[in-house]
């Protein structure tokens, strides 16, 4: 097992409406600069932040899923397919590309913040298909308690309004000052986490691993692939803390595209 720390001013940076809009970005594209340009078919997770809202004029995608994933505010969502749709808070708004969609957005607050993460599919296949838009508000998710005061919220995975061809699982944690959770990961798998708020430690059990991490922090952990059964990991809070995070398959059995990519 392996697991990797990449600090805030290691992770690429961006901005748009003349810097309205501020994105820090655990996964950037290559020519961003970042430490991380890729984990599987996850390759792209930017954590966008506007005081005063702000807007980002109609561009196109194609073939590729785009997760936006409201952590407060609003955010507005135009498109080709006619959509003109607004999400708060806890909500997500999910894009299916297909043969391709031109869409807008617009960051409304106060404070508005946002994740917006972009997931391959088999890219042979999914241009075949029409553009596709969901959206789902956050009473829609399953929720549960799993004592300690900890939270858990399936964003993508078992029980999800919103579902996307490539292999990912989704998650919003949130710890207690104090609490610990416990989780399970198969070989061949990875996870990619973003601590939003707090610190503490993630500990490997059996292997003598301990790593600090803290607010902004993005963690990389993947299993061993030799490795029979799960690997357990221990992630200890000592501030209340939230974090999101995103397993995925280590490798797939189709063509990813690790280079410039084409939105």
């Amino acid at each position: 097992m392996s697991i990797r720390i990449i600090k805030a001013d290691d992770q690429a940076q961006g901005a748009f409406d003349g810097g309205k809009i501020t994105e820090q970005k655990p996964i950037g594209f290559p020519h961003e600069g970042g430490a991380i340009h890729r984990l599987s078919t996850l390759f792209y997770w930017a954590w966008a932040k506007s005081d005063v809202g702000g807007y980002i004029p109609p561009h196109p995608h194609h073939s590729f899923e785009i997760l936006t994933y409201v952590l407060n505010g609003y955010t507005h969502h135009g498109d080709s397919l006619g959509t003109d749709s607004v999400v708060g808070a806890g909500g997500a708004q999910l894009i299916q590309a297909g043969s391709g969609i031109h869409h807008s957005e617009r960051l409304e607050g106060p404070h508005a913040e946002l994740l917006q993460i972009w997931f391959e599919p088999n890219r042979g296949e999914s241009i075949k298909r029409s553009p596709v838009y969901k959206q789902a508000e956050h009473d829609a998710f399953p929720k549960h308690e799993l004592g300690q005061g900890i939270s858990l919220k399936t964003v993508l995975g078992e029980g999800s309004p919103l579902s996307i061809e490539a292999d990912a699982v989704m998650t919003d944690i949130l710890l207690p000052a104090g609490a610990s959770y416990v989780r399970d990961l198969p070989a061949g798998r990875s996870l990619g986490i973003l601590i939003l708020s707090g610190q503490g430690t993630w500990s490997g059990e059996g292997q003598g691993i301990h790593e600090l991490y803290r607010q902004t922090d993005f963690v990389v952990i993947e299993a061993e692939k030799e490795f029979n059964g799960n690997e357990q990991w221990t992630v200890s809070s000592d501030q209340e803390t939230r974090m999101i995070i995103i397993e995925v398959p280590t490798e797939v059995d189709y063509p990813l595209y690790p280079e410039k990519v084409e939105a």
